[in-house]
């Protein structure tokens, strides 16, 4: 924007200050003009105050004329016409003045000696009852050699005035802007997950916007929360009924336990996806940052008591908060950790490693993996490959959904351990890359 209003300004700047030297120029060239005509009008009454009365009637007195009209070629001339008699001036030469047809100034400069430029004037006199015309000339090219130069000196004087101008506006609407940037960049951070706020110190003109966008941030925040709680709740409520109607459908009679355990599949397929679904919110503004270090210990630990069992789990993750949704990524982690300590023997590591675009998790465990051809129907949404072991298989859609909702990938590989390993990569912006602690925590 700042670009847009500074090219409009230079532009107009230079129209104002084109049509503006154009005006000068003309008026400067009149007054110029003025002024030779001027002098003239003084040379064709000296020329006329020579000529004096004598025996043989009208004389030209030469001694009473310019020495400028006696030296060859001198750029000053005149023609004095007295009925059939004309009276030229010895600086002429051998050369002929064109005189004007009528009294006044020629319209233009005319032609002179040796290329010279040259201004007439034709004033009409009557002196002791004779019609006297007097014709003067002068050349005018050195001064106009002189404007030329003068206007070449106000011409870069004027373009250096305009770019100091421009400097200087340019200046001060980028100081006048600055406030929008600063803005605009606190909405980026705010979009980033770096600040829940705008700082409210601003212009007169921006606070109440400001405070509006705060007071609209407060509200989206409050009605997230919401969101979340009442969606765990009915998560807690639906599981519960759901597995008593499971349980019962077992006792049914086997074509009707057919029909009702798969009618009550899709529910619960239907019901987790949509869940899941409403959970992920990777876009979210102004959402609490992950922390590794802070958030996975309790992680880890609900899930190792909720399978029960003895399992050695490893863990890496750089310290300070990630700019991260916190509760997609503990959704994000639980699923992971849920579906690793399910099929591993003994082991489970999980890497958190951030990079200076991207954040990197890598999950692996030592069970018996996944088949190369089947990773994308793992990935698929319900989809069990083991029926035997408990579980809706909905773990890893989830997952890829968030990943999905970041914008990142999401890959199934083989673990050096044997079984499967998961690899993660979200990105980030470079701004929200943090700093890699030179001690990065490992825990079992």
């Amino acid at each position: 924007m700042a670009r847009q209003l500074s090219l409009g300004l230079v532009t107009s700047l230079l129209a104002t200050a084109l049509a503006l030297a154009v005006v000068a120029t003309a008026l400067f060239e009149r007054a110029l003009r003025q002024y030779a005509l001027e002098i003239l009008e003084d040379d064709a009454r000296s020329v006329l105050a020579a000529i004096t009365p004598g025996p043989q009637g009208l004389h030209l007195d030469r001694t009473r004329l310019s020495p400028a009209y006696e030296r060859p070629l001198s750029g000053r001339y005149f023609v004095v016409t007295i009925g059939d008699t004309r009276w030229r001036s010895r600086s002429l030469w051998d050369a002929e003045l064109p005189e004007p047809a009528a009294a006044g100034a020629a319209p233009g400069l005319l032609a002179g000696p040796q290329g010279q430029r040259l201004l007439c004037l034709r004033l009409d006199y009557r002196r002791h009852g004779t019609a006297i015309s007097v014709t003067v000339a002068a050349d005018v090219a050195p001064l106009l050699a002189q404007f030329g130069r003068i206007g070449l000196l106000l011409l870069g004087l004027g373009v250096a005035a305009l770019l100091l101008l421009t400097w200087v506006q340019r200046w001060w609407m980028l100081r006048a802007l600055q406030p929008l940037h600063q803005a605009s960049r606190q909405l980026q951070e705010l979009q980033r997950g770096q600040r829940e706020l705008l700082e409210t110190p601003a212009p007169p003109e921006l606070a109440p916007l400001i405070a509006e966008i705060n007071r609209l941030l407060a509200h989206t925040r409050q009605s997230l929360a919401r969101s979340r709680h009442a969606l765990g709740n009915l998560g807690h409520a639906l599981k519960t009924p759901l597995a008593v109607l499971v349980s019962a459908s077992e006792r049914a009679e086997p074509p009707l336990r057919a029909q009702l355990q798969a009618q009550l599949a899709q529910m619960q397929h239907r019901i987790a996806r949509e869940l899941g679904r409403a959970r992920t919110a990777a876009e979210t503004i102004g959402g609490e940052r992950f922390a590794p270090r802070e958030d996975l210990p309790l992680l880890i630990d609900s899930v190792r008591r909720a399978h029960g069992r003895e399992l050695d789990v490893e863990w890496q993750a750089p310290a300070g908060a990630l700019a991260l949704e916190r509760d997609d990524m503990l959704e994000l982690l639980g699923n992971l950790l849920d579906n690793a300590c399910k099929w591993a023997r003994s082991a489970v590591r999980l890497r958190i490693e951030p990079g200076p675009r991207q954040v990197r998790i890598e999950l692996e465990d030592d069970g018996p993996g996944i088949a190369e051809g089947r990773h994308a129907e793992a990935l698929a949404r319900g989809k069990r490959l083991d029926e035997q072991v408990e579980g809706h298989g909905l773990g890893l859609g989830i997952v890829s959904d968030i990943v999905a909702a970041y914008h990142g990938e999401m890959e199934l590989l083989r673990s050096p351990l044997g079984g499967l390993l998961v690899r993660v990569c979200l990105p980030l912006q470079e701004a929200d890359a943090p700093r890699q602690d030179p001690e990065s925590a490992r825990q079992r």
